[in-house]
């Protein structure tokens, strides 16, 4: 079970940056004092294989948040019902939260150039231009997306293509938000991406992005997993920065259209997360070959068997 410390991210960070409809569940916790902060961190442990993804403390106990199409009402009443403290007593009522957009103050800010690897500059495409004739430049323009490459899940995933061969390969962006990940592998030889978003902005985001970067050989495609059961081929890299609960249930899908000798780079999870991530890959016939962290948060590489 991982820290509740460590579960608990804000909204500003990653996942509840792009627009989506979330709930907001205020969940009270009744018991003796002295077991309170164990019985929050064994809620938002059990909380999170009913869909949620993000936790914050309050003075009766927690607040969950969580996709509309992502919770499993059965399973958060059964962890309720059942839960693994004795005397504990928990209710909770759940909200429709209001949409908006987290990243609004920060895209008006910008961000400054990133360096990664020494050969990929990302940069604000809002406030500015550049060009780097030793460098690949990036420029991404963030319209309530995630993906600007200042957060270390996107640039652990970007280091990772670029110590594999990735010329002429066909990539999948799952998840693309700002489109990044399939444009710097388009950038670095790939001949052609598709990615896929649950939420609208980031579809018309990741394609506003390929503009600005001439990019003229990536499709991106709205909805979740399942669009593609219309997606024709295979493909050699799949790429994808989501939340945990999201890779388990998505992962076989994923194993589905690769091929035979092809790599899955993974993150939008804690070090925590690794092994349960692991031996689900292995399941499906995946192979870790490696790992990387940075500030708690970890990439992990698949290949196949």
């Amino acid at each position: 079970m991982i820290g509740f410390s460590l579960f608990f991210y804000t909204f500003a960070n990653v996942y509840l940056t792009q627009i989506m409809k979330y709930y907001v569940v205020d969940f009270i916790i009744s018991c003796k004092e002295e077991i309170k902060d164990m019985a929050k961190e064994l809620l938002a442990d059990a909380a999170g294989e009913a869909g949620f993804e993000s936790f914050e403390d309050t003075e009766n106990g927690i607040k969950g948040y969580v996709q509309t199409d992502m919770l499993d009402h059965n399973m958060l009443g059964e962890l309720i019902r059942n839960f693994i403290l004795p005397d504990v007593n928990i209710s909770y009522t759940l909200s429709p939260m209001e949409d908006r957009n987290w990243n609004e103050e920060w895209e008006k800010q910008g961000f400054e150039p990133i360096v990664i690897g020494n050969d990929i500059v990302i940069y604000d495409a809002k406030h500015d231009s550049l060009t780097d004739d030793d460098k690949i430049t990036i420029g991404i323009d963030t319209k309530q997306a995630f993906g600007t490459g200042t957060h270390e899940t996107t640039r652990m995933i970007i280091s990772a293509l670029l110590t594999i061969d990735i010329k002429e390969k066909r990539i999948l962006d799952c998840g693309c938000g700002t489109g990044i990940l399939g444009i710097a592998a388009l950038k670095l030889g790939a001949a052609q991406a598709v990615g896929y978003d649950i939420d609208e902005w980031s579809v018309n985001n990741s394609k506003h992005n390929a503009q600005i970067n001439r990019i003229d050989n990536m499709q991106v495609l709205h909805g979740n997993v399942h669009v593609l059961t219309h997606v024709n081929g295979i493909f050699d890299i799949v790429l994808a920065n989501i939340n945990r609960n999201i890779l388990l249930a998505d992962l076989p899908a994923f194993k589905e259209v690769l091929s035979k000798q092809g790599t899955i780079i993974l993150s939008g999870f804690y070090t925590e997360d690794v092994p349960v991530l692991t031996t689900k890959a292995e399941e499906l016939g995946l192979s870790k070959v490696k790992e990387m962290t940075n500030n708690n948060w970890a990439c992990i590489v698949l290949t196949t068997k």
